[in-house]
């Protein structure tokens, strides 16, 4: 790769990192990744080896040498890398304290030299235990006690949030603030608690679903090709600097049900089974009932609005074999259907094109 003005993405080889990297090069661009591989696989970077305009460094922000010069001469910077996923909170907080903490502050501070464009993804963690039925971005945040270690994660993200608006204000650096909502699609593991992909996996080898608490709590899944345009068109929009933004999908689907729907789609023999929360994580785990985006500052400020929903394709008592469950993207007056076992993918060797 020879063009000095790239695109830098931390934590490109994870799971929508990967799909963003893809994006940017699609659209023409020169693309540095930054990624360590602790949650990320170069596994998601295979259909994009040998591509002259990619380059990808295996490293920790913070231990990367060549950091200053890649912040520096990129013309813009999306910031993905973090510990993320609820089992890898709750069983390592030090690791994911320090990892979100430390890695943007060097990352900041990296892309105020020359005021590179930072778009930061935070998560929807921040409101922590608020019972609003939709959130939207100005909203206080109630956040449990520190004892609760799934509540280090929402405040590391949260400082996050203030550290970049703060170089905002001081350094005029331009920066967007991107709340993740639950994605979904292709190449997401299960690895750290990510509860489709554990669906899926436990459907396919005919084990029970695990369900954790009541499984009446509900969840908005986003898919992760509407993520990825959202992200494009923040960096791009000048109106969303200094801002934050909600991304995710807006149709709500209980835990419980959604479990059905995975076993419905595969034709397995598994069933659903409740799992309370002390025996999944830890005595004390705190859970939100419900947590949905509110999307129209999103779409005030970009045009977009993520249109792709989870849903049964198939209603009534139709037989099990014609019943699919998918992920629909609407365009237009036309609907074009991803079958719900595209979120899978063939593991094969691992992609080796790294630096």
């Amino acid at each position: 790769m020879t063009d000095s003005a790239h695109i830098l993405v931390t934590g490109g080889a994870g799971f929508i990192g990967s799909h963003l990297v893809e994006r940017l090069l699609a659209d023409g661009n020169a693309v540095v990744v930054i990624d360590d591989f602790s949650t990320g696989s170069g596994e998601n970077l295979r259909p994009l080896a040998g591509n002259a305009r990619l380059r990808v460094i295996e490293s920790k922000i913070s231990t990367c040498a060549d950091l200053p010069d890649l912040a520096g001469q990129a013309k813009a910077i999306y910031h993905l890398a973090a510990a993320v996923g609820v089992e890898l909170v709750v069983r390592s907080p030090i690791h994911v304290l320090e990892t979100n903490l430390h890695e943007t502050e060097v990352l900041l501070k990296a892309a105020a030299l020359r005021r590179v464009p930072v778009l930061l993804a935070s998560t929807s963690e921040v409101y922590g235990k608020s019972e609003k039925p939709v959130f939207i971005e100005e909203d206080d945040l109630l956040i449990g006690p520190p004892r609760h270690t799934r509540w280090g994660y929402a405040c590391s993200k949260l400082m996050d949030e203030f550290l970049a608006l703060a170089y905002a204000r001081e350094r005029s650096l331009p920066v967007v603030i991107a709340r993740l909502f639950n994605t979904v699609g292709p190449r997401q593991t299960g690895r750290y608690g990510m509860v489709l992909p554990r669906f899926i996996a436990a459907a396919k080898r005919g084990e029970p679903l695990e369900v954790y608490g009541d499984g009446l709590q509900t969840r908005c899944f986003g898919y992760v090709t509407d993520t990825v345009e959202a992200l494009v068109r923040l960096q791009r929009a000048e109106a969303a600097r200094g801002e934050v933004f909600n991304i995710g999908g807006t149709e709500e689907v209980t835990i419980l049900d959604l479990a059905r729907r995975v076993i419905e789609v595969l034709d397995s023999k598994s069933s659903t089974r409740l799992v309370p929360y002390a025996e999944a994580y830890a005595p004390g785990f705190d859970d939100m009932r419900r947590r949905k985006p509110g999307v129209e500052k999103l779409a005030a400020v970009t045009g977009f609005r993520p249109g792709t929903t989870l849903r049964e394709s198939s209603g009534g008592r139709r037989k099990r074999s014609r019943s699919r469950f998918v992920i629909c993207r609407r365009q237009r007056k036309r609907t074009a259907s991803t079958p719900f076992k595209s979120c899978f993918q063939t593991k094969k060797a691992p992609f080796s094109g790294r630096s």
